[in-house]
């Protein structure tokens, strides 16, 4: 997270009454929007979507199928967006083509199974693998560059993998792509809410495990090399080594969203849903509108920018300036709202709504001022020198326990010192008393 993320995160906290310990409030937040999630299909499965009242007044509960399914493809699509943000969001190496990975999975998996009969569950660990090979071979030399040179490296990598595509069309469908594979577990349409909770799982499973990545020493390192990696390399660490299992992680997760996609019904083996420019366009878009450098935040953008194209594509509505149903201009409505929610909310959807519950707090409180007593956070470098410091100096064995031994060592010398002046003393003293 950013720094300004950790402060707030700080600040927005509630008491626990049993143990008296602060309970983060983004956590309970957290868990309240994944019990939502989880509790979405339960309509579906009583068989009580919608109830009249009086006859007249329909009230829906809960989702239909054809939405269930929609939501499922957007939690594949938030798992590639937070794929895209451990590398861009924390290292600060911005991938313009991160569609390449999630091609990789996608393709792998789907020709493992159409031509050589391979089941999804053994396809799809193929189609991560693929993608991660790929992120090494992409990342190794890419990470060497800097700035513009590596955006470009990554821009680049998606038109050649069409290229072959489009070259090898016998093999890979040309831009029409591949026929669907098989389901994942024989799972398709006739089944959306075991769709949806197939898909809720392994998104879980993903950001709790990207979570634990980001939160531990070397995702702390992460976000030292993306504020300062000269300094990150003076602290003794090796940052092209972070980097590098950042983007290889990165492009495996993005490779198991893409390869998971195609073995659902939402999802197939095209160049439009996987490749396109546009789709490694949406996947930044879905991070910064979340919040980059968070991933939750990622999580809740990829949501939305998979789910609000969706949405626009049902309301019925004439617009009167451009004379056009809204269905039909959805990606300009899409793009503006998207630009009005950046400029209202430049630090993302997430750090937006950490800021509005923080201030509340305050206010509540009666405070002016964070509840970390106003004290300055340490920035990421700062954090990560004072870590590795301290391992470093406990490995040469200059840590505290040393320096208590030297402390030690000294008053007994100096007690000894001590002891000999007194001696001294009565050895002069006896030779005076004789003189």
């Amino acid at each position: 997270m950013s720094d300004d993320t950790l402060g707030e995160d700080a600040a927005v906290e509630q008491s626990s009454p049993a143990t008296g310990r602060s309970l983060p409030a983004r956590y309970v937040a957290g868990l309240i929007g994944l019990a939502l999630l989880a509790v979405l299909p339960v309509p579906s499965l009583l068989g009580v979507e919608s109830v009249t009242l009086f006859g007249t007044v329909t009230i829906t509960f809960g989702l239909s199928s054809y939405q269930l399914l929609q939501v499922a493809g957007a939690f594949y699509f938030a798992m590639f967006a937070m794929s895209w943000d451990v590398v861009s969001g924390y290292t600060g190496q911005i991938s313009f083509g991160h569609g390449f990975f999630f091609a990789l999975g996608g393709y792998t998996s789907a020709l493992l199974n159409l031509t050589y009969g391979v089941a999804p569950l053994a396809a799809i660990p193929a189609g991560v693998a693929v993608a991660a090979l790929g992120g090494v071979v992409i990342g190794v030399p890419a990470l060497r560059l800097r700035g513009p040179y590596l955006s470009l490296v990554t821009l680049v990598a998606p038109q050649v993998l069409l290229s072959v595509f489009i070259l090898f069309s016998g093999t890979f469908g040309g831009e029409l792509g591949l026929s669907s594979p098989d389901n994942l577990l024989g799972v398709g349409l006739g089944n959306p809410v075991l769709v949806y909770y197939i898909a809720f799982a392994l998104f879980v499973a993903i950001l709790a495990v990207l979570l634990a990545v980001t939160r531990s020493s070397a995702g702390a390192v992460f976000t030292a090399i993306r504020e300062d990696e000269d300094a990150v390399a003076a602290a003794g660490l090796n940052p092209a080594k972070f980097k590098t299992f950042a983007f290889v992680l990165s492009a495996a997760v993005g490779g198991l969203a893409g390869a998971v996609l195609v073995h659902t019904p939402v999802g197939n083996p095209q160049p439009s849903q996987l490749l396109a420019t546009q789709v490694s366009i949406e996947v930044i878009i879905a991070a910064i509108l979340g919040g980059m450098g968070t991933i939750v935040g990622a999580a809740i953008g990829g949501l939305i920018v998979y789910l609000l194209p969706e949405y626009l594509n049902t309301v019925e509505y004439v617009v009167p300036v451009l004379d056009a149903p809204v269905s039909e201009i959805d990606f300009l409505l899409f793009a503006v709202i998207a630009l009005v929610l950046l400029f209202v909310m430049p630090g993302g959807v997430l750090r937006a709504a950490l800021r509005i519950a923080r201030d509340r707090l305050s206010d509540r409180r009666g405070e002016g001022v964070a509840a970390d007593g106003g004290r300055r956070a340490r920035t990421p470098v700062e954090q990560v020198r004072e870590r590795w410091r301290s391992a470093v100096e406990r490995t040469l064995g200059r840590g505290p326990d040393r320096e208590r031994r030297t402390t030690d060592g000294r008053r007994s010398d100096g007690r000894r010192a001590d002891d000999r002046d007194a001696n001294r003393g009565h050895e002069n003293g006896g030779d005076t008393d004789e003189h």
